[in-house]
């Protein structure tokens, strides 16, 4: 039953080797899906393209629906899945600054990895601002370390902050999911006709 051991199983080369694969799969995906593409990316914030979040929710909802099936099949372990403690006070201030950056250069640190891949001299300066930030904060950390662990919730989930099944919890997801794709599309077709009408 999954999830498996593969350090234990495969030893280090092999299981570095799947990560490795299974990275790139994801950054051909992301790719694809126009992620490198800074423009497209910082759209979102203008609502002029929410292909972001449509992609982001969509991900979300299927990995979620994978996961319950996996589990009622007997296939997956849920109870063994690493989940990260919940710092709440690091944790806002961390997703503001993130979505600075993400407004000012276009880009999150994975898909900036992307566009760095395909050359994008955008990509390269924002990976290499990400760098020097990771740089900055681990040299600043011991000073913020009170700041960065106040606030810890614990390793939680949403079916239990909500005290709800994982299957109803997930049926909600996905319900909330597709009612954001009808506000996500009816949203860009506002902008564009408020678009065309100034410049009129």
């Amino acid at each position: 039953m999954a999830p498996f051991d593969l350090l234990g199983n495969l030893g280090t080369f092999w299981t570095y080797t799947i990560y490795l694969f299974i990275g790139i799969g994801f950054g051909a995906v992301l790719e694809l899906a126009g992620f490198a593409n800074s423009p497209k990316l910082a759209a979102q914030f203008y609502f002029t393209e929410i292909r972001v979040v449509r992609v982001m929710f969509t991900a979300i909802v299927v990995c979620m629906v994978l996961l319950l099936w996996a589990s009622g099949l007997g296939w997956l372990d849920l109870d063994r899945l690493f989940v990260n403690p919940a710092y709440l006070g690091s944790g806002i201030v961390g997703g503001l600054l993130l979505g600075f950056g993400f407004i000012i250069g276009g880009y999150c640190p994975g898909t900036a990895v992307v566009a760095s891949a395909t050359g994008r001299l955008d990509g390269i300066v924002f990976g290499l601002g990400v760098f020097a930030g990771i740089f900055v904060f681990g040299e600043l950390y011991p000073r913020i370390e009170g700041f960065m662990t106040a606030g810890n919730l614990g390793a939680v989930t949403l079916p239990e902050v909500f005290n709800l099944p994982y299957g109803l919890m997930v049926l909600m997801v996905v319900v909330i999911a597709l009612l954001g794709f009808v506000g996500a599309e009816a949203v860009e077709r506002w902008t564009a006709r408020r678009s065309v009408e100034g410049r009129a």
